[in-house]
């Protein structure tokens, strides 16, 4: 009997990933995923713990669906409800108390036992709770990836040994694990023999990873790339998110020579300030990002850089900003994105000395906003007139229109046939918009591709 699976995904790439692994998971118990909660028989939050009010935003949406799960119950039907994720995580046995009506609650490294926790709640009438970090890695007792579209999300490392004062990850997601580079080759060959043409290799720190190998050695983030750019039919690789102090010489030099590795890196900073960086725990000053900038772009000189920054951290002064400011002109962003600090329970920097007052961080955000956006707008206008290749890999809102990604990440919209669906065409850009191009159909060699600059 088939059964409806609604899962609402919040934050990052890696939620992404596990919501369809999860979908992958709850497959063989006959549910079939549906787009909206009304329509499902089981309904999964698979929640992120970064932003500001996260927790507060998952409670809300929890009993809205509350409701209906009552509504559904007053029908003699039943909803089961279920919180995943770094909320799930965090705040486990909080949410247990606060909203008993939910069956599951459970985190980033348990979502393998699925199948058993729905018997569980079946069974026991009342919360499940799995918020382990448990031995046996949830990656050994996955089912076989099942593709949807050409491009597709490859988690090849999780957690985080950094502990940036800000950040939640290394207690949500835990210590640094890499896979076991056989592991990802076989899932990445898997995802190509059902037409996936781009990988993006995910990571919490993705550039530390150091996956086992048959020969006893451990493969770096660069030698997994070369070894995934030998499989026939993979295209385009890309890689997110990195560390600015664990990129290694052979990463950059991946970048020169991997053809299949996409000119286009997000590299965070943070802040442009060595006083705010020190106390952010990063490991990195202003100066040793755009030292290893220059050192990337010497290898790629197409390369297109997106990065985060944090404005309004504890201490931060105008002199600090003014800091930001100057590293974002000096560098010159193609896409980034920006954030006024919000305290995450738990973390060093939530009860720092010197927090800045919200006006004075909404007054920093708009003008580092500004600085950023004019930089994006720059970057896509020098795309207008040259022809890319670009991976069309979905229908737009208008009829006879599909949508892709330009090497540089940015979506591309062109009035074209759906027979090239799914593949990579090389289209002339002929409009560039906020956060888009538009482009047409080129005849490969009438204009040669030239890369954005």
């Amino acid at each position: 009997m088939a059964h409806k699976l609604h899962i609402k995904t919040y934050g990052c790439q890696m939620n992404v990933y596990d919501s369809a692994r999860m979908a992958d998971v709850l497959a063989p118990l006959g549910f079939v995923p549906v787009d909206e909660p009304d329509a499902a028989d089981m309904v999964i939050l698979n929640t992120c713990h970064i932003r500001e009010k996260a927790a507060e935003k998952v409670y809300s949406e929890l009993g809205r669906l509350n409701r209906l799960k009552a509504a559904r119950r007053r029908d003699g039907d039943r909803l089961i409800l279920a919180v995943a994720g770094c909320v799930a995580q965090a705040e486990g046995a909080e949410m247990v108390r606060r909203a008993p009506y939910v069956d599951m609650v459970f985190g980033p490294q348990t979502y393998h036992r699925l199948p058993e926790m729905v018997a569980r709640a079946a069974r026991a009438g009342a919360v499940v709770l799995d918020t382990d970090f448990p031995e046996d890695s949830k990656f050994d007792r996955l089912p076989a990836p099942a593709a949807a579209g050409p491009t597709a999300f490859l988690t090849v490392q999780e957690g985080c040994d950094r502990f940036c004062t800000f950040c939640v990850v290394p207690y949500t997601r835990g210590a640094e694990v890499s896979r076991p580079a056989a592991d990802v080759l076989d899932e990445a060959r898997r995802l190509v023999a059902q037409g996936v043409r781009e990988i993006t290799l995910l990571g919490q720190n993705v550039n530390s990873y150091h996956g086992a190998a048959a020969d006893g050695t451990a493969w770096s983030l660069a030698r997994l790339i070369e070894g995934l750019a030998a499989l026939p039919g993979l295209e385009r690789i890309r890689y997110t998110t990195s560390h600015p102090a664990d990129v290694t010489d052979d990463l950059i030099a991946a970048h020169r020579h991997v053809p299949h590795l996409m000119p286009y890196l997000h590299l965070p900073v943070q802040s442009g300030s060595d006083r705010v960086l020190t106390a952010m725990n990063r490991r990195h000053g202003a100066d040793d990002y755009r030292r290893l900038v220059e050192r990337l772009r010497a290898a790629r000189p197409d390369l297109a850089l997106s990065s985060d920054f944090i404005v309004g951290f504890p201490g931060e002064t105008d002199d600090d900003f003014a800091d930001t400011l100057a590293l974002v002109e000096d560098v010159g962003f193609a896409q980034a994105y920006s954030f006024k600090f919000s305290a995450r329970p738990g973390t060093p920097a939530a009860a720092m000395d010197g927090q800045v007052p919200e006006p004075e961080k909404q007054q920093r955000l708009a003008v580092l906003q500004d600085r950023l956006q004019r930089q994006q707008a720059a970057f896509n206008q020098t795309c207008v007139g040259r022809v890319m290749p670009v991976l069309l890999d979905g229908r737009g809102r208008r009829s006879g229109q599909l949508v892709g990604r330009s090497p540089y990440m940015q979506a591309v919209h062109v009035e074209a046939p759906d027979d090239v669906l799914g593949t990579v065409a090389p289209l002339r850009i002929v409009a560039a918009h906020a956060n888009s191009l538009a482009a047409e159909a080129a005849i490969e060699d009438t204009v040669p591709a030239r890369a954005c600059a």
